[in-house]
């Protein structure tokens, strides 16, 4: 359901203060033939390479198939590629290409160094969908909702639009999206029955205040949280404990957490999986 595919910079574009997309292609004529997204908030993995000073990178596992996690741990953590999970964008299959926006970050980690420096022809893998049926879709209200409420800051805006934009005509959907600048607004596409608050960092509201101060949903509602991880267990007492949304009903995840990388919050997540499964003996 997942693969690997060596993609290239096509070219870049700042689209605000805290938002740059690169667009990739396939390094390879037809290598991205087999890519298949789902849409909405569709993750895919990046691995980048380590910045110069660190010395060479090691690439990932292309040939562990489904071990590739394993054998990607088990690489020199110095020498090993950076991992990072983005959101696609969007994808076209003419002329076959994928966008990536990608929040740029005050801490200017890995990531946010290498958007901000990628140059066209650059290379790096991916490991994407071959299904657009496949786990990497969160997005999956039940049936018989009739209200869509959806929430989170700049690093769950790509996720956003994506769902806004394949949402039918008629949806009744209330969004609340936090970011750092007015200009990382978005004009957001959709056919949906939608109303998007903007909140912006340090100005006003934050996120879980805003939400918490909205009118409760009526009828039976999805709610889709997203963003910094602190926040959207914020987010997810508010609607489950006050607001009385079925648990079953509020898709939640950390994108990321305050000073904390991708790496340390996949160790935390094997750790506890092992824990769990320990405990299950």
């Amino acid at each position: 359901m997942f693969g690997f595919f060596e993609l290239e910079v096509a070219r870049t574009r700042r689209l605000s203060t805290g938002m740059q997309r690169v667009t990739f292609r396939a390094a390879r004529p037809g290598g991205l033939a087999e890519f298949a997204s789902g849409g909405r908030d569709q993750r895919f993995k990046l691995f980048l390479p380590r910045p110069e000073d660190d010395g060479p990178t090691d690439p990932p596992p292309v040939d562990a198939g489904e071990l590739w996690y394993a054998a990607w741990r088990a690489q020199d953590p110095d020498r090993r590629s950076i991992m990072r999970t983005y959101t696609v964008r969007e994808q076209r299959r003419e002329p076959g290409e994928i966008d990536v926006d990608f929040a740029l970050h005050h801490e200017s980690g890995p990531a946010t160094r290498w958007a901000n420096g990628c140059l066209a022809g650059d290379r790096l893998i991916a490991l994407g969908p071959t299904d657009s049926e496949n786990g990497g879709v969160d997005f999956r209200p039940p049936p018989g909702t009739a209200e869509v409420l959806l929430a989170g800051d700049e690093s769950a805006l790509p996720a956003i639009a994506g769902i806004l934009a394949r949402l039918g005509a008629g949806t009744r959907v209330r969004g609340w999206i936090e970011v750092g600048h007015p200009d990382d607004i978005q004009e957001l596409p959709t056919r949906a029955d939608a109303e998007i608050s903007w909140l912006i960092r340090g100005a006003g509201v934050r996120l879980t205040e805003a939400v918490s101060a909205a009118a409760p949903a009526t009828g039976q509602a999805y709610a889709w949280i997203a963003g910094e991880a602190g926040e959207v267990r914020r987010l997810r007492r508010h609607l489950v404990g006050r607001a009385n949304l079925d648990r079953r009903h509020v898709t939640f995840t950390g994108y990321w957490r305050r000073g904390t990388t991708e790496e340390e919050l996949l160790e935390e997540a094997v750790l506890a999986a092992a824990g769990a499964a320990a405990g299950a003996e």
